[in-house]
């Protein structure tokens, strides 16, 4: 089944405008609201929540918190999808055949350009459970990509100049959002360490101090890639994402870009996810130990449970870019604008770089001790 979403007035194909964040006709110019449309895959609606990184406060009395994991009972938005061969759809425009791999949901006619959304692909339990639409449209994410090469310190300087974009293709990721409790006990070894001067001596003094921390810790809206195309350190440097802009899915947001199915199950995915919420647990308990010159950890154990994790389309361009030769791979943000990517780098000017560094670095030693030898005279 291949949706394409015609123009009431017109009869043209409508694609979704990220400017606007309105289905828009390419021809003439109509625009429709795109959450006042009925999905045509009947996607069933789902309570709304509030999404947010940061971690709930913990309660005061921890034990009370901590409980028993047995208290959380997992949940899954999400379906069943086997599929690993090859598809032929036929383009209701032009009559052309069009072949896609088993991960497409959405492409264009490669003979007409129309968009393409693969409903048989979508439909059912299969449906994203939520997405946040593009903000950015091609043309601002060419612009802020060209903007963003300016920028680079020890990037040749032509790779700025030239427009070598070789493809601009707006993808819809498809992510798990985990809303994960996370707990953990660690035990840090901290220093007090005090200066002063006594007669002609002049003193430090070092106090050590041990640290217990216990935290019980609820985190909304974790992200995961579930791709198995998409590079995960690419994917995971994206972020954040504004949840507010999360909405319901609909169909209509993939018109005139390209979007994928799911490769792994949330809980396939899972240890992605545990590892992150432990690196949020350090963090937060090495927020709470302060008033101290030194903390290292010495001892910890973390662990996580999933309360529910959400199907999620999330959207990103994807940025080919060509420089003598060699193709170059670089990921936006298709809702901040924030780019990611190892762009070419200039051996001259990196040279000068880091010895400008290094200058930098033995004058501010030679002013120290000139200082320091100028007040022992």
């Amino acid at each position: 089944m291949v949706l394409q979403h015609k123009c009431p007035d017109c009869g043209a194909d409508m694609k979704y405008d990220a400017d606007t964040r309105l289905l828009l006709c390419p021809s003439c110019g109509k625009t429709q609201k795109i959450d006042l449309m009925k999905d045509a895959l009947n996607t069933n609606d789902k309570e709304e929540g509030e999404h947010s990184h940061q971690p709930e406060a913990a309660a005061d009395d921890i034990d009370e918190v901590y409980g028993d994991y047995e208290e959380f009972e997992e949940q899954s938005t999400y379906g069943t999808y086997n599929d690993n061969d090859t598809q032929h759809y036929v383009c209701n425009n032009c009559g052309a055949e069009l072949i896609t791999d088993a991960d497409t949901t959405a492409t264009t006619c490669s003979y007409c350009g129309s968009p393409m959304i693969l409903g048989d692909r979508l439909s059912g339990k299969m449906a994203p459970a939520k997405v946040i639409p593009f903000t950015i449209s091609k043309e601002r994410a060419e612009q802020a990509f060209k903007k963003w090469c300016k920028h680079g310190l020890v990037t040749p300087k032509d790779f700025a100049r030239a427009d070598r974009i070789k493809s601009i293709t707006g993808v819809y990721v498809p992510f798990w959002l985990y809303n994960i409790n996370g707990r953990g006990e660690a035990v840090a070894n901290a220093t007090k360490v005090r200066h002063y001067s006594s007669g002609d001596y002049d003193v430090t003094e070092t106090r050590h101090y041990k640290v217990y921390r216990k935290v019980s810790l609820n985190f909304d809206d974790i992200p995961v890639d579930a791709s198995e195309k998409m590079p995960d350190d690419m994917m995971d440097k994206l972020e954040p994402y504004t949840y507010s802009d999360l909405t319901q899915f609909n169909t209509p947001y993939l018109s005139g870009y390209i979007a994928e199915k799911y490769n792994y199950t949330d809980k396939e995915l899972f240890p992605r996810v545990k590892e992150k919420t432990h690196s949020y647990l350090e963090e937060y308990i090495r927020k709470t130990i302060t008033g101290y010159t030194s903390v290292t950890i010495s001892e910890r154990n973390y662990d996580a449970k999933q309360k529910n994790a959400t199907y999620t389309l999330l959207p990103v361009w994807m940025l080919s870019y060509n420089y003598k030769g060699k193709d170059y791979l670089f990921a936006m943000n298709g809702q901040t604008g924030k780019v990611v990517g190892k762009p070419p780098i200039c051996k001259k000017k990196a040279a000068l770089w880091w010895s400008g560094i290094t200058a930098g670095a033995f004058l501010i030693a030679h002013l120290l001790v000139t200082v320091i030898g100028g007040g022992l005279l």
